[in-house]
């Protein structure tokens, strides 16, 4: 099970793991891809999982800001299941890839560098797969590479909206880091409860909060804030959403209608913050945008419908992957 691993504990007994995730163990052997972007030798850390009986159709699960490839276990475990290869790429800045000091982040670079990644692997179709920051990046992907995409699908995407247009005010990237320095296992927790599961709470869902705050808490916690702080940027100044109806490929849409994501709604005013965040509505607007697009939702579900509801969650996933088969 992935962060079971002993790991150098803090004064509070929390797991404490390197700026690479050095200690947490992930549930698949991991792979390195190494490669020179922006003048730099960067490693892209990935897992490579083949079912045991292949249907021909590959998925790159394309994880979030708060997330790794290993939040992917559950996934990985059904869809291999149901014969698709996974490639469950970190991307750099995050988990146990790179962490450059200087790097320009964007989607295009993120997508670039995973569409390296595929081309290594002589894998040249695909079906992207992307949660939270992942939707933003699988979207990007999509719109880059659609010779090579077969389907895209975006579970509670962030994106959906464009927060600057609708009064967000921008933060730094100082600012941005030194509100990362401040992050602590107790309100990560805090924030998913609410967040991610609509307030309810399971100890399996401890280890993502310890994957997460073991980094801060490392030797290496300052370059791991500092690049959650460029990548908060990219986020916030990259928006997708105004190109959905460029997207060219069947997309499928899984929408838990409780989550409230908004990338900076905390510095917005009262009257910004009630527009924000609307997920029952965003979902919808997403569909009508999206050409070719398939919208599921759960009325009572949060940000991560995989991890809070993975039964449900995995038949409508499966059902609409099954719906482009030849």
């Amino acid at each position: 099970m992935a962060g079971n691993a002993i790991a150098n504990t803090s004064s509070d007994d929390a797991p404490v793991y390197g700026g690479e995730l050095e200690s947490f163990e992930y549930p698949y052997p991991v792979q390195r891809f190494t490669f020179q972007s922006q003048q730099q030798n960067l490693q892209m850390a990935y897992l490579d999982v083949a079912p045991e009986q292949s249907n021909g159709r590959t998925i790159v699960l394309m994880h979030g800001k708060n997330f790794c490839a290993a939040t992917w276990q559950d996934s990985i475990e059904r869809l291999t299941e149901a014969g698709y290869r996974v490639i469950a790429p970190d991307q750099i800045g995050f988990c146990k890839s790179s962490k450059p000091q200087q790097y320009q982040f964007s989607f295009h670079q993120l997508a670039q560098n995973t569409h390296q990644l595929l081309q290594q692997l002589d894998i040249d179709n695909v079906t992207v797969m992307g949660h939270s920051m992942g939707g933003m990046l699988a979207s990007r992907y999509a719109l880059m590479y659609p010779e090579q995409t077969q389907q895209l699908v975006l579970v509670n995407p962030i994106g959906l909206e464009d927060w600057k247009a609708k009064g967000v005010p921008y933060q730094s990237i100082d600012d941005a880091f030194a509100a990362e320095k401040q992050k602590t296992a107790e309100a990560i927790r805090s924030y998913q409860q609410s967040t991610y599961y609509v307030g309810d709470w399971k100890p399996a869902y401890d280890q993502w909060v310890d994957m997460l705050a073991g980094m801060y808490a490392g030797k290496d916690g300052d370059i791991v804030a500092w690049n959650q702080a460029l990548t908060s940027d990219m986020v916030f100044t990259q928006p997708v959403v105004h190109e959905f109806e460029q997207i060219q490929v069947p997309t499928l849409l899984l929408i838990g209608e409780k989550d409230n994501t908004a990338i900076g709604k905390a510095q917005a005013s009262p009257e910004v913050q009630d527009t924000l965040g609307h997920y029952d509505v965003l979902g919808e607007q997403a569909a009508e945008r999206i050409p070719d697009a398939t919208l599921v939702e759960w009325p009572e579900l949060g940000h991560s419908p995989h991890i809070q509801q993975p039964d449900e969650f995995h038949a409508a996933l499966l059902e609409g992957l099954q719906s482009i088969e030849d």
